[in-house]
């Protein structure tokens, strides 16, 4: 995201979405990491707790490079969430649980955050008189406008980024939940060599335009969603 800007140099606008997506990146990627923790905790398991991960503490969860990366980027990865799964009833099912509880925490944010932008354009275009606009206005709304916009489409990346179903992604976890007995230790014991595979294949690019069809799907789903609300689905 910012390594885009950075590459063409700087206008005063960029620079403001540059600020703005600091604070989105660590509110994210905490509530990510929280999320795994909460839902470890709901099944049995307090690890998280007792290593002090439940916490919006950003200094708790944040990884130096999966947080640059994410803020360059715009698809990054936070410390792992200590799992002990001998605490869950159902191992397998508990650890797909924990893997989900990240992305769909991401994805709730994003719906939120693509609601309260379309909120924001509905009462600057009907709620205020014509009247009442003028530069200073029309800035408040751009930032906040912004703000929303960066919160979406940053939380849809590290949901999707995440759901990637080879570890060490969460989604890995649902496969691997998915996966019939026979195979999954078969699976489990060449993790680390498909590990460095899939690092490999992120690194060349192989996945760009999947994840980016990934997200463009997400966010027209979010638009057919609003299209049924009165006054923000025309917006």
């Amino acid at each position: 995201m910012i390594f885009s800007y950075l590459q063409n140099g700087l206008t005063k606008d960029e620079l403001i979405l540059i600020l703005l997506t600091f604070p989105v990146v660590l509110i994210s990627l905490v509530i990510h990491e929280l999320a795994h923790g909460w839902m470890a905790k709901k099944l049995g398991d307090p690890t998280a707790k007792y290593m002090g991960r439940l916490t919006f503490n950003p200094l708790s969860h944040l990884d130096p490079i999966g947080t640059v990366s994410m803020l360059l980027f715009g698809i990054g990865w936070a410390k792992p969430v200590p799992i002990d799964p001998r605490y869950f009833k159902n191992p397998k099912k508990g650890m797909a649980l924990v893997g989900l509880a990240g992305p769909v925490s991401n994805l709730i944010i994003a719906f939120t955050a693509s609601l309260l932008r379309r909120v924001t354009i509905a009462i600057y275009a009907y709620a205020l008189p014509q009247s009442a606009m003028n530069p200073t206005s029309d800035r408040v709304f751009t930032i906040i406008y912004a703000l929303f916009y960066i919160f979406e489409i940053l939380n849809i990346s590290l949901a999707v980024f995440n759901l990637i179903p080879v570890p060490p992604f969460d989604g890995s976890r649902v496969f691997y939940f998915l996966l019939p007995d026979k195979y999954y230790f078969g699976v489990m014991r060449y993790e680390r060599q498909i590990m460095m595979i899939t690092m490999v294949v992120l690194f060349l690019g192989v996945l760009d335009m999947p994840l980016y069809y990934a997200r463009m799907g997400i966010m027209n789903l979010f638009d057919l969603i609003f299209r049924w609300i009165p006054y923000i689905g025309s917006v």
